[in-house]
């Protein structure tokens, strides 16, 4: 980004997979007229069709250019365009296949007894605390400050017990 003399970096940490990411909507809000996006492929941008021209659309409303390196993709031309409807279906399959690879994967290792889930948080004090609480000592938002656990993993654990 350096060679291509960036004004604004922004490193979203999230999958794609959606647009609710901290830095893309610290970068749409930033972005104004005459600006060029550059990003460095669009599957790390978007990875359904609906939300990348979702997303070029509002860049286009701003009057931003948006390019994609990998793909060499620039939307100022009618091809570019066109061409990122068809990389972006194809950033959406990629992302299904991957989705319906895992599952099928986890159903294999299931049926094998190698995934088990995730192992549940035991509290060494649980039962304790739980005790104070139903006796009226501690209130429950100070119960589940001592276990460190958010509410609705404390009602959950309580009714189990």
């Amino acid at each position: 980004m350096q060679e291509l003399q960036v004004e604004q970096v922004y490193i979203d940490r999230m999958s794609g997979k959606n647009t609710d990411r901290p830095e893309l909507k610290r970068m749409m809000n930033y972005v104004r007229e005459g600006d060029v996006v550059i990003v460095e492929s669009i599957s790390r941008f978007a990875r359904n069709t609906k939300d990348l021209l979702l997303l070029v659309e509002q860049l286009t409303a701003k009057q931003v250019e948006f390019i994609s390196k990998k793909e060499a993709i620039d939307t100022t031309t009618p091809t570019g365009k066109f061409m990122l409807t068809v990389f972006g279906a194809v950033a959406e399959l990629e992302r299904e296949y991957i989705l319906q690879r895992q599952k099928e994967g986890i159903a294999v290792a299931k049926q094998n007894g190698v995934y088990k889930g995730r192992k549940p948080i035991e509290h060494p004090r649980f039962n304790e605390i739980v005790t104070l609480w139903k006796g009226g000592d501690i209130t429950a938002v100070e119960a589940m400050k001592r276990l460190d656990m958010k509410p609705s993993t404390f009602y959950r654990k309580v009714k189990e017990v």
